[in-house]
């Protein structure tokens, strides 16, 4: 089922892959990587002007990771706004986003927290480096590939 974001997305040739909705009725749509930065800015031209939350995740073992954009309408005098989910997906391998840094400030430390845990790169970011790890740590933490360095409790269990 199409929702009306992707009916106007369509409308106006905009390539976009829906994912339906949510358990909460909110739509999900998928954006392509090389797509992701024009469909922003017109997604903030569109009055999506607030950035609600950024998260990453992986997909699965081996598979792609995604990061994930929850917009929201803020309008004057409406009580119930309007939002939107927008999954980009990225290859494991090379796994480069464009950053929304200058489409929405707020995704500055959220992209960072993103790139510090599953070493998703945002392009154009302006401070992308570790936010919550150190900067010598080695490797993703929160990838599912992950095996943690010389971590004792485990090896030393009985």
């Amino acid at each position: 089922m199409q929702g009306r974001l992707s009916a106007w997305l369509v409308k106006h040739g905009l390539v976009h892959r829906s994912l339906g909705f949510d358990y909460q009725g909110i739509e999900t749509l998928q954006i392509k990587p090389e797509d992701w930065h024009s469909i922003a800015v017109i997604l903030y031209v569109y009055g999506y002007n607030y950035l609600r939350s950024q998260c990453a995740y992986d997909v699965a073992p081996g598979g792609l990771l995604a990061s994930v954009y929850h917009l929201t309408r803020i309008e004057y005098g409406i009580d119930q706004p309007e939002e939107v989910c927008i999954k980009v997906f990225a290859p494991r391998r090379n796994p480069r986003i464009p950053s929304v840094f200058w489409v929405w400030k707020s995704s500055d430390f959220q992209e960072r927290e993103s790139y510090d845990m599953l070493g998703i790169l945002y392009d154009n970011h302006p401070r992308l480096k570790r936010i919550l790890m150190p900067e010598s740590w080695i490797g993703w933490p929160l990838r599912k590939d992950y095996i943690s360095p010389n971590f004792y409790e485990i090896q030393d269990a009985h």
